[in-house]
């Protein structure tokens, strides 16, 4: 096997494995490998922790790196060698056949050839040129696809950046999920170890007043039984004696035995049986707020798939709805409507008549046709009159599409690119009410569009909302 040129070993060494180009400021991480400094700069700018190196994957906490001035210098001399034509002899300048230089080249043929060849019967008729002039014509078309070449490289850069990214965005957004987990499970067993602690200690308490009050009770009893036994007793010998005898203060023997009557104590007072009450009270009302926190964990966990359909009240007069109020067009004309409080006047939208206060949910929207739309949610307040701003800040989270073109209404407008062959036809739209978060998603692929930093919607409902603008244009609610 030939061995591989030294220049090109050369070139693969001082060459940036993100840009694919000769390294720029060449900075160096701490495991050692080395890219442009903006090449990694851009490659960390959405992330805030966990920085990871493009090559090995090796993360960092913090955006460290270092110049690499060596390496620059390296990067410098290299430029001037592989940009150097390497000395080598020459072959295939002269024509195998007579001997003479190739100076001219055959345009029929695609090949350089002598003049005796030119002039001979077999190129004779053939249009020719001389070989510097063809080299140039040639170089030309080269340099015009390298300028394509690069521009598709530069994209196939910049989608894998995006995905790179759109990767590391997930995974913060599970990682703080994850946390957020940990935490509440966390304070749960702190407060049901503290309650365990409480109760188990009010039923110490309790358990230690019933054994005294019982001790009490039966030692009490114990008492009335000893002396009933000994009036019993006397009562049997006084009956033993002759009639005399027996006789004898029989009134104060009666008296004895009437006086002596059990007065039948109390073993457990109400304040005791209250006590009892109250514990098993409490612990009633711990079970019910286990279940409502069971309940909220179960809705939490849940996505309600949401049966969306068009609000007619709120929708533009130019706004033409389906009969099962599923799909939207625009007209070309107004409609004569009566212009209640809850209808868009200004720009074409219409809203969903279910609206959300908790819960996850999902619903999906197909776009088709030319023209232009906007997919979101919306607050109930948001205004209906006039021109609206579309940005979260005036309570609406949507995207817009426009053909192959996406974006996401914030402020600035921020693109989301897409190859024209994987643009989304089909839109997801997932709200998630507690987290305050809004998130759209490609439904064919499953792969995010976009997602929204967390708002707070403060108890308000949210409603599904659409945009239409274009005769050609249709939004359709998939079931």
């Amino acid at each position: 096997m030939a061995a591989a040129n030294p220049a090109q070993q050369l070139l693969g060494e001082v060459t940036c494995s993100v840009c694919l180009d000769y390294f720029k400021d060449p900075v160096s991480l701490d495991c050692g490998h080395h890219f442009c400094q903006a090449c990694i700069t851009q490659y960390w700018a959405v992330l805030s922790t966990n920085f990871p190196c493009p090559e090995c994957r090796e993360t960092f906490s913090q955006r460290n790196f270092k110049p690499n001035r060596q390496l620059r210098n390296i990067v410098e001399a290299s430029r001037k060698l592989t940009l150097e034509p390497a000395k080598e002899p020459e072959v295939g300048t002269v024509c195998e056949k007579h001997n003479e230089d190739l100076i001219v080249f055959c345009q029929e043929d695609q090949t350089a050839i002598c003049l005796v060849c030119h002039l001979s019967r077999d190129h004779r008729e053939h249009p020719a040129v001389p070989i510097e002039e063809a080299a140039e014509d040639y170089k030309d078309q080269i340099r015009s696809r390298l300028v394509i070449l690069k521009k598709a490289r530069e994209a196939i850069l910049s989608f894998k950046l995006s995905g790179e990214n759109k990767s590391h965005e997930v995974l913060k957004q599970l990682e703080t999920e994850k946390q957020k987990i940990v935490s509440e499970f966390q304070q749960l067993r702190q407060f049901l170890e503290k309650q365990e602690r409480l109760r188990l200690a009010q039923l110490e308490e309790l358990n230690k007043e019933i054994e005294k009050r019982g001790a009490e009770y039966v030692a009490k009893l114990s008492e009335e039984i000893s002396s009933f036994s000994s009036l019993i007793s006397e009562m049997e010998q006084k009956c033993q004696q002759p009639a005399s005898k027996f006789l004898q203060d029989i009134k104060g023997t009666l008296s004895r035995c009437e006086r002596e009557k059990f007065p039948n104590p109390v073993a457990f007072s109400s304040d005791l049986k209250w006590r009892i009450w109250e514990s098993s009270q409490r612990n009633a009302s711990l079970e019910t707020r286990m279940k409502k926190f069971k309940d909220s964990l179960s809705s939490r966990q849940r996505l309600n798939k949401a049966n969306v359909t068009l609000d007619p009240d709120t929708a533009h007069p130019r706004l033409i709805l389906s009969a099962d109020r599923k799909s939207v067009i625009c007209g070309d004309r107004r409609q004569d409507l009566t212009d209640n409080p809850e209808r868009f006047d200004a720009d074409f939208c219409v809203m969903g008549c279910e609206g959300f206060t908790s819960g996850r949910h999902t619903w999906e929207v197909e776009v088709e046709g030319g023209g232009f739309c906007f997919v979101g949610v919306a607050r109930e307040s948001v205004s209906r009159k006039g021109e609206i701003s579309f940005n979260p800040e005036q309570g609406i989270w949507a995207v817009s599409c426009s053909e192959d073109q996406y974006w996401a209404l914030t402020s600035p407008e921020q693109i989301i690119p897409f190859p024209p062959s994987r643009a989304p036809c089909r839109i997801r739209v997932y709200l998630d009410y507690e987290r305050g978060q809004v998130a759209f998603f490609d439904a064919g692929t499953g792969d995010p569009i976009v997602t929204f930093l967390p708002a707070s919607f403060t108890g308000e409902r949210i409603r599904p909302l659409f945009c239409v603008v274009g005769v050609s244009m249709r939004l359709t609610l998939c079931p």
